[in-house]
């Protein structure tokens, strides 16, 4: 299928997802329309380079600073009003910020409103990252990404350009108001979105359950899932921090094309990035090893021409081609986490890699520039390109089985058809029914005891099995009822957070689906009316 087909049919059956990135669409042309014009303000205003430079580095700070934080409280609210605020928090300041300029205010000034609007942006990245899963199916989050990187690219193309045109109108002001307009957009868009509360705050009574060596076991579980997006975003960054300054000195010291070479160089960076997202959307749809190593040998085969490349025609598509791979390798690496980190760390975990990230990204913007000075730009820009090939042969080793996304097979798929989760959202369901274990049971055997801790939720799918409780003060057993194919058990005491109120029993050989119970309480909380669906199932035939 090609990227165009893919990205129309991922897009055509799921509305909510085209509106998200319409509105982000938007909302990165206003971002990339005030990068610009916030530096501009700067400059105009103070004359000194220096502070332009300690501005840039500020506007960092925040996302070393705060996005640990920042993935907490994605972790602990609904991801969406989580957007939803920051967004309007932003779209204040920005008409804060034309405010300012329209009446002359000091620079400082003008530097601490645009200081506070990065320490809004830093919950930008997790939140996006750990909500997007909530609106697609697991085979549709690589597309999705893609889509979303794509739209990015071409924001990054036509913001600085309506930019340009705003500053030779004398239009700084607004650009600011433009800005806040398009969050102001995103923000109706939000409005109207599914709620997407993470698993971690409705999982407590289960955790809390948890053996400390059993935390400890996940703890290292999540570190190792994580090792293979660690490492390519570490290298990505580091790379792409570097390039980023590199790009004025190829342009100006290695093909002398001057100071304008350094715009046309940008230029082509983010063509290429709209380039690779395009051809990105069939290539994610399910493994992620083809693109993984793709994104690898496209980006060093980039780096390596631009290190070769005597005029300003190769070398500009050198780089796009190079910034294309690293474009790609970062969708990898997103997709990477939403498919490896269960939803209850995934904010967290995102703000973890955000502020590596961001190390990294400094890291490569101060020392490549110093390393090209001791051995030159081509060596560099090669060994760049070495490093990034080999990190995604790593990579995909550390990833295993997560970089595909396995299809469902015909029995979870039954599951999907059951009255019980009717109208729940199609990419929670599936999300379910791909965790949920097969456990095969044999006439006589007890699923849950009454009195036990409640784990797991089952839903039968051969066989019968017999509900019973015990009598007042010890007595013989009452038999409730007798469960058969469709039927669901295990429920009650996981919603309640209490013990297993009845016992259920193989009354013969069958088949059982059971989803663990921090994967239950995340599909509960998926669409409305399905905890009481649940509750109502067997009101009245249970004493406790």
């Amino acid at each position: 299928m090609s990227a165009f087909g893919s990205y129309c049919r991922l897009l055509r059956g799921n509305p909510a997802l085209g509106r998200l990135l319409a509105g982000e669409f938007i909302s990165g042309i206003g971002d990339w329309l005030y990068m610009v014009a916030i530096l501009v303000v700067i400059y105009a205003e103070s004359q000194s380079a220096v502070l332009l430079g300690v501005v840039g580095a500020a506007r960092v700070l925040p996302y070393i600073v705060l996005s640990v934080p920042a993935g907490i409280i994605v972790d602990r609210y609904d991801r969406r009003l989580v957007l939803l605020v920051t967004d309007v928090a932003r779209g204040f300041l920005m008409v804060l910020l034309a405010v300012l300029v329209t009446i002359d205010a000091p620079v400082l000034a003008v530097v601490g409103a645009s200081i506070v609007a990065a320490s809004f942006s830093v919950f930008f990245g997790p939140a996006i990252t750990a909500y997007l899963p909530t609106l697609v199916d697991e085979d549709e989050l690589g597309p999705a990404n893609s889509a979303w990187a794509t739209l990015d690219s071409i924001a990054f193309i036509i913001g600085p350009a309506v930019a340009g045109v705003l500053i030779a109108v004398g239009g700084l002001g607004l650009a600011f108001l433009l800005n806040a307009a398009s969050f102001a957009v995103v923000a109706v868009v939000l409005w109207r979105l599914p709620p997407a509360r993470p698993v971690a705050e409705r999982a407590s009574d289960v955790a809390d359950g948890a053996s400390a060596d059993t935390a400890g076991g996940r703890v290292r579980h999540v570190g190792r899932r994580l090792a293979g997006p660690f490492l390519l975003d570490s290298a990505t960054s580091l790379v792409g921090g570097g390039l980023g300054v590199l790009t004025v000195v190829i342009a100006i010291d290695v093909i002398g094309a001057g100071e304008e070479g350094t715009g046309f160089l940008n230029a082509a960076t983010g063509a290429g990035g709209v380039m690779a997202g395009l051809a990105a959307g069939a290539l994610l749809a399910r493994s992620l090893g083809v693109p993984l190593l793709l994104g690898g040998g496209i980006s060093a085969l980039g780096l390596v021409g631009l290190a070769v490349s005597p005029q300003l025609l190769p070398a500009m598509v050198a780089i796009g081609v190079a910034v294309g791979g690293l474009l790609l390798l970062d969708v990898v690496t997103t997709t990477l986490v939403q498919r490896a980190i269960p939803d209850a760390l995934r904010g967290r975990v995102m703000g973890a890699l955000q502020t590596s990230s961001a190390l990294f990204m400094a890291g490569g913007s101060l020392g490549l520039p110093i390393l090209a000075e001791v051995v030159g730009v081509g060596p560099v820009l090669i060994g760049s390109g070495g490093v990034v090939a080999l990190v995604c042969v790593c990579a995909l080793a550390l990833a295993g089985r997560e970089a595909e996304a396995e299809p469902i097979d015909a029995e979870r798929t039954a599951v999907l058809q059951l009255p019980i989760f009717a109208g729940l959202p199609a990419p929670r369901l599936e999300a379910a029914a791909r965790a949920m274990q097969r456990v095969a049971v044999a006439s006589g055997d007890v699923v849950v005891r009454e009195g036990d801790r409640a784990d797991r939720f089952y839903v039968i799918r051969e066989g019968a099995f017999a509900v019973t409780q015990s009598g007042a003060r010890g007595g013989t057993a009452n038999r409730l009822r007798t469960l058969a194919q469709g039927d669901v058990f295990g429920e009650i005491g996981l919603l309640r957070g209490s013990p297993r109120t009845a016992t259920v029993t193989a009354r013969g050989e069958g088949v059982l689906l059971a989803l663990d119970g921090e994967r239950f309480l995340e599909l509960v909380t998926a669409g409305p009316g399905l905890s009481t669906r649940l509750l109502d199932l067997y009101r009245g035939a249970l004493v406790r």
